[in-house]
This record gives structure tokens, sequence and C-alpha cells, in this order.
């Protein structure tokens, strides 16, 4: 989450990567998904989505804003099987985790983040915003 918190406080997608990387990882999406090409759905849809979601993210934190806490729900965890969510694999996935943070000025805040994945006994995000939403639009999860 500090690896996300970074790219978010900074505006800058790509300062996740070098802080260690919150995002799922390719290697990890093409094992898991039985999609005709997961590597341009990776590329074209989820870190565009995830680039746009963390300029949206920066817009409304703002520069220097502190990173608060992470909260995610008790017992929220479901085991996807293979078959779900155009599956060949399986994993575990949360949704309704909350980022708790206090802007420059000191209004405290939260957004959520709409679903991770863990891979091997690590969280990671696949997705920060919504999935349904306008096309070429940042958003965050209220």
């Amino acid at each position: 989450m500090r690896a996300l918190w970074v790219a978010i406080a900074s505006g800058d997608p790509a300062a996740d990567t070098a802080a260690g990387s919150s995002f799922f990882p390719l290697g990890a999406y093409l094992q898991v998904k039985a999609i005709s090409n997961p590597a341009a759905d990776y590329r074209n849809r989820l870190i565009a989505l995830y680039n746009l979601d963390i300029h949206a993210l920066h817009r409304r934190v703002g520069s220097g804003a502190t990173l608060l806490g992470v909260d995610v729900p008790d017992r929220s965890a479901t085991w996807v099987t293979p078959g779900q969510e155009y599956n060949n694999g399986s994993y575990w996935r949360v949704y309704g985790t909350r980022v708790r943070y206090r802007t420059a000025s000191g209004i405290e805040g939260s957004f959520g983040i709409f679903s991770l994945i863990s891979w091997r006994g690590q969280w990671y995000v696949v997705h920060l915003g919504p999935i349904n939403r306008a096309p070429g639009t940042g958003a965050f999860t209220p």
C-alpha cells in the first residue's frame, strides 16, 4: 500500500513501479485469465484504467497528503475458482478495502479500492476504481 500511496501522492502511476508495485503483475495475469489476449487486456484496459485512477485520486488528495491507514473488511476475502471472472486459475479476492489519508491542509478523508487479488501470498490492486464507468475516465470508489 505504500507503493500505491507514493503513486497517488505524486500523481505519477510510474512511481508505484519504482516504489515496489502494488498492481497485480502481468505474469500472474497471463496465468490466471482465460481470455484471448490477456497481455493486451492488461495493458489496454487494466493499466490504462489504473493510470487514470491514480490521476483522479491525486486530484482528490493533493500533493503533500499523508497516508493514515488501510482498512480491509474482516472476513471479506472470497475464493474465486476457475470459470469465474474469465479465469483459468484460482485466487483470493477482496472488495471494500478503504484507504484513509490526511490532506496537506489537515482534512481527513478516505477512498475505496474496488478489488484486491492475492497472488502467491501477496495482495495486489487489480481494480483501483470501479469496473463500470465512462470510457477514458479516471474514477475512485467513494
